[in-house]
């Protein structure tokens, strides 16, 4: 194994580690994909940059066009109506951007924005950071409340 080589492969892991962190939190919140599909597409997310980036840039839009497909069918109607499954597909969707940034040699970066992602999906959970959940406030104001394109308010 080439040194070349070595640096391939821990691009690649650190994306693997990093996907699996967002996928276990997935898992834990009950959503239909867990840790092991999350891997599963950071780390090709990952392996296909870190080979093909410089050579064939193009290649990073055939992943993510491949990963909203995958997204995609998470996203469905519950019997209530409700459009359930978007933040697993947004969720993934983050994870091959971060297997992109990975293979691309930049896993400080990938590193904090998997930081981001982790707290944005955790801000319900975390004490203090709940008042930062807009779902606390529904209800409050109407949408009769909220002014218009102009400023004005919409109630006569």
């Amino acid at each position: 194994m080439t040194h070349a080589d070595v640096l391939l492969l821990w691009r690649i892991l650190a994306a693997a580690g990093l996907a699996f962190a967002l996928g276990f939190e997935r898992e834990l919140r009950g959503a239909p994909a867990g840790d092991r599909t999350y891997a599963l597409i950071g780390v090709t997310a990952a392996a296909v940059t870190a080979v093909a980036f410089r050579s064939s840039p193009q290649t990073v839009a055939g992943v993510l066009t491949g990963v909203g497909f995958v997204g995609g069918a998470f996203v469905f109607r519950s019997e209530s109506g409700e459009l359930r499954g978007i933040t697993s597909a947004a969720t993934m969707f983050a994870v091959a951007g971060i297997g992109i940034v990975a293979g691309a040699g930049h896993i400080l970066l990938a590193v904090l924005v998997t930081a981001v992602i982790l707290v944005d999906l955790e801000v319900r959970n975390l004490p203090g950071l709940r008042l930062l959940d807009a779902r606390r406030y529904r209800g409050q104001s109407t949408p009769e409340d909220m002014p218009d394109a102009a400023g004005r308010p919409t109630a006569d």
